[in-house]
């Protein structure tokens, strides 16, 4: 029979010192206030004592839980679900590397092997002088631009192992990176008490906000009754392709032709049986 031992239970966890509870008493008396009730709260709460030592730690539960009139364990499943919440010491910067389905053919996979090796971490560790934690994750809704990666939630669009090596290398050293769109990069920390519901009082970082490429905006135009440029597809083997028309500009880097049957004479695509064989 296996010896299954349980261990004892955890003492309960320690309290903020006083100036930091209090501190965090008035930024949650104003994150509670935007809700009907309380409770709703505990999302955005999770995010402010991850500000404060980024991650979510037992004392963080405890001070949502007291201040929400909740159990720990509910905080606890709470914070356990969403990813978004750490639950050990992390890095700095958190580089993401999607592996889903189209960032993964496009390259996610091979970007995020190599990260792996050139780091000398696994996923979801840190390297050692603490800067960078790697992870893989799931969609982040940027398929036009794959495969991406992202660096506490802003977008690297169309990464190669090399480009992701060059960019943390650079977070790594303290060098200005910049993301392909959206607010200037800022640490984890910052990052989660921005998502707690602060404003980022970066000069510029407001005004530097982006949001979706023009890639990913054609369904909203077309919507809205603008017409898309026609795009002429020659039946195989007749004349090539057409000169580009004035507005056809590729909307992605993935929108350009590539070379296919009946473009390259390379690769042809074979012999073309007759009907009925």
């Amino acid at each position: 029979m296996t010896d299954v031992s349980l261990g004892m239970p955890q003492p309960p966890a320690p309290d903020y010192p006083a100036d930091v509870r209090a501190r965090l008493e008035a930024d949650a008396k104003e994150i509670i206030a935007r809700y009907p009730g309380s409770r709703s709260a505990l999302l955005p709460l999770l995010h402010l004592v991850q500000s404060e030592e980024g991650h979510v730690t037992r004392t963080g539960m405890r001070f949502c839980a007291e201040t929400l009139d909740l159990t720990t364990a509910e905080v606890t499943a709470v914070a356990t679900f969403y990813s978004m919440y750490r639950r050990k010491p992390s890095g700095d910067y958190q580089v993401g590397v999607c592996t889903n389905t189209l960032c993964a053919v496009m390259g996610g996979d091979a970007i995020f092997e190599e990260l792996k090796e050139h780091l000398g971490v696994g996923n979801n560790e840190t390297t050692e002088d603490g800067k960078v934690t790697l992870e893989h994750i799931e969609c982040n809704a940027a398929c036009d631009f794959a495969p991406v990666v992202m660096v506490n939630w802003e977008f690297f669009d169309n990464q190669t192992p090399e480009s992701a090596k060059r960019l943390v290398d650079d977070l790594r050293a303290g060098e200005q990176v910049s993301p392909t769109r959206g607010a200037p990069l800022c640490t984890y920390k910052e990052t989660a008490r921005i998502l707690a519901g602060f404003p980022d009082e970066r000069p510029g970082a407001v005004e530097a906000t982006g949001g979706a490429g023009p890639a990913s905006l054609i369904g909203l135009r077309l919507a809205k009754g603008e017409t898309a440029p026609a795009r002429v597809v020659h039946p195989r083997g007749e004349a090539p392709h057409e000169p580009p028309q004035p507005g056809s500009q590729h909307l992605s880097s993935h929108d350009a032709p590539q070379r296919t049957s009946a473009s390259d004479p390379d690769n042809p695509a074979g012999p073309v049986a007759a009907e009925g064989e």
